[in-house]
């Protein structure tokens, strides 16, 4: 299997990108070649540094960079020898079969729908991500491609949550949830209760309307809202991780007996981390899109990026893609 990364995306640069796409490779050195797409003399300075650069790891050039800031769609037009532009033709050429980037999320969304399409039957992509339950995780989407949905979208969110939670996180019947600011069907803007009444009728095990307190609860296994809703949920919930460690290390300082007791507690410490770390992750797959495509944080580190970039690898395995396009149809077009 090849799968390839952009070396340029990121607020790093290529250093962390080529590091992580080195671990990854050296993790399944027999299955997985990585393809490192980017600067290549940049890149390859970096894989010098390496004490032994794996047989399985691959270099393409692409001369041109898009920054974070820039406007997705224009930079997607003209820079077509961009990381991002190249590593999605090597994906539509069938070069490579998915492919990670932490660069520019717009231009990432952009390009793969000029380059690689659609699913047949999908009106929109959304991009996905997961969070820790008290039963283990739930997938949220859409997280930031699409500010405005109709109802159709959001039925569609739910058709492939409920396919990518099947078959990637071995949920065996995801029950999905509506976003809302109540539980009542009654509740809501007409479009999402026109979402309601098509969720409830589209062959997916919906079980109505969830707040957003019920996201961690584990009530549910998808949750479906627009990505303005999505990437406002996305964006409080990271600073609630960052603000709950900040306090707990200040209250630690505070005494002997704080430090001593977090000593005896470095475990629970450690696991409550691990299950919080968007890290263990690595990024969001893109659902929708002719191809796997994984965005991740620009501020990803070594670790986010290789985790990425196996979360690829396994999203090609199980054939996501393929489960998504055979029951579409049957799951969305006949009650749209």
């Amino acid at each position: 299997m090849r799968i390839a990364v952009d070396a340029m995306g990121g607020d790093k640069g290529p250093d962390i990108v080529v590091k992580a796409a080195v671990e990854a490779a050296r993790s399944d050195p027999s299955e997985l070649t990585v393809v490192i797409v980017g600067d290549a003399p940049r890149i390859n300075r970096v894989l010098q540094k390496t004490r032994t650069k794996p047989s399985n790891i691959e270099v393409v050039h692409a001369s041109e960079t898009i920054g974070m800031s820039e406007a997705p769609a224009t930079a997607i037009r003209k820079k077509r020898d961009s990381s991002v532009a190249v590593t999605l033709r090597l994906m539509k050429e069938g070069n490579v079969d998915g492919m990670v980037s932490a660069g520019n999320t717009g231009a990432v969304v952009a390009g793969s729908l000029v380059t690689l399409g659609r699913l047949h039957g999908v009106s929109r992509p959304a991009i996905a991500t997961f969070y820790p339950t008290k039963k283990g995780w739930v997938v949220v989407l859409d997280i930031g491609a699409n500010s405005v949905c109709t109802p159709k979208n959001l039925l569609q969110f739910g058709v492939m949550g409920s396919i990518f939670a099947r078959y990637h996180l071995d949920v065996r019947n995801p029950r999905v949830g509506l976003m809302n600011i109540g539980e009542e069907r009654s509740k809501g803007t007409d479009i999402v209760k026109e979402a309601y009444n098509l969720l409830e009728n589209g062959n997916v095990n919906f079980v109505g309307n969830v707040e957003g307190r019920d996201v961690f609860a584990g009530v549910v296994d998808v949750v479906v809202c627009d990505g303005f809703v999505g990437n406002i949920v996305l964006k409080f919930a990271e600073s609630i991780v960052a603000f709950t460690s900040n306090v707990l290390k200040e209250e630690i300082r505070k005494s002997v007996a704080a430090r001593l007791g977090a000593l005896l507690m470095r475990g629970v410490f450690r696991s409550f981390r691990s299950r919080l770390d968007y890290a263990e992750w690595g990024g969001a797959p893109l659902l929708g899109v002719n191809g796997v495509v994984i965005i991740s944080h620009g501020k990803s580190s070594v670790r986010a990026i290789r985790n990425a970039i196996l979360m690829a690898r396994r999203f090609v395995s199980f054939g996501v893609n393929r489960h998504i396009e055979d029951h579409f149809m049957d799951t969305v077009d006949n009650v749209a």
